[in-house]
């Protein structure tokens, strides 16, 4: 019997519905943690970021988020939604060439009812998609299977959102 080791998983299941509550905002994010490697930090803006999910449902799952700490979307003013679009729009060009991705699901859930595993900042999710890159054990097992570790996509897309401008 072959098995699938995801070992970066246990972390999350042992956090339950947390969201990493306790260790801070993990979208409050200053200059001086965009070289810490547990941040994932993919590229520092103005008013808004970028960083890799860290429980990622494919490779190049990044999430972009206003860099000040909103729930909301009415709370953002015009400049940062501005920004935030701008960001997801590069960000979609940018993974496309990485990836050679043929399609996107890009969201977000606003609130826990929605979903929302951190439900005081919002976020928006970028997740690459090619035709069949589910299979059974999405369905059976709800298990996914990655050829990519984190640091790996994390190299792959650091240099190129950290130059954006967005």
């Amino acid at each position: 019997m072959e098995r699938l080791f995801s070992p970066w998983r246990m972390e999350y299941i042992r956090q339950g519905t947390s969201g990493g509550k306790g260790r801070g905002c993990i979208f409050c994010i200053g200059e001086t943690d965009r070289d810490d490697p547990e941040r994932l930090v993919l590229g520092i803006y103005p008013r808004t970021l970028a960083i890799c999910n860290r429980y990622p449902y494919n490779n190049g799952h990044v999430l972009v988020a206003p860099r000040r700490h909103a729930a909301d979307l009415s709370l953002l003013s015009k400049e940062e939604l501005a920004e935030l679009m701008s960001l997801v729009a590069l960000g979609v060009k940018e993974l496309s060439e990485e990836y050679a991705a043929q399609g996107f699901n890009v969201g977000m859930n606003l609130g826990k009812a929605a979903g929302a595993g951190v439900e005081d900042h919002l976020h928006l999710h970028l997740v690459p998609r090619w035709p069949g890159d589910t299979n059974f054990m999405t369905a059976v097992q709800t298990t996914r299977v990655l050829p990519e570790s984190l640091q790996q996509t994390h190299a792959r897309l650091s240099a190129r959102f950290g130059s954006l401008q967005p």
